[in-house]
């Protein structure tokens, strides 16, 4: 069975990324393509999964850094399979829950901080919780 590899063209309707995104994702090294003898770019089928595996990681607010690491992880001598895309997921679940656990947190003290014109750093609950900030003496430690 032949495979057909894909154009940009073709790679990004199925994907939904606009083909400056995959040359973009190219050149940060999360995706690769082979080069026809005309030079132009063919993507293997399986980027699809990358493709998708990339915008949503990047929805999560996973740093590129981070998801070309784990990309980095896939077997090169086979297609990933579904076991290997939810270990690659798993390890975003922690970094999931900080940001759920910080989100609640800005939810909870959001309505007592809006407009209040407060100076204190001591008092706020958002930029300074339990005052951690003064332990890095006076002066504005947030610059």
């Amino acid at each position: 069975m032949e495979t057909h590899d894909l154009t940009p063209g073709e790679m990004s309707l199925r994907s939904g990324v606009a083909v400056s995104a995959l040359h973009f994702y190219e050149r940060e090294g999360l995706i690769s393509c082979r080069r026809t003898s005309g030079n132009q770019r063919r993507y293997p089928r399986e980027t699809l999964r990358r493709v998708a595996f990339i915008r949503m990681s990047q929805r999560l607010g996973i740093p590129l850094a981070r998801i070309r690491d784990a990309l980095a992880t896939l077997p090169q001598d086979r297609v990933p399979t579904s076991k290997d895309w939810a270990r690659l997921s798993a390890g975003w679940r922690q970094d999931l829950d900080d940001r759920i656990l910080h989100l609640q947190r800005l939810r909870d003290n959001l309505t007592g901080c809006i407009g209040c014109g407060c100076l204190s750093l001591k008092a706020c609950q958002l930029a300074n919780p339990s005052d951690v900030l003064a332990d890095h003496g006076p002066g504005a430690a947030n610059l």
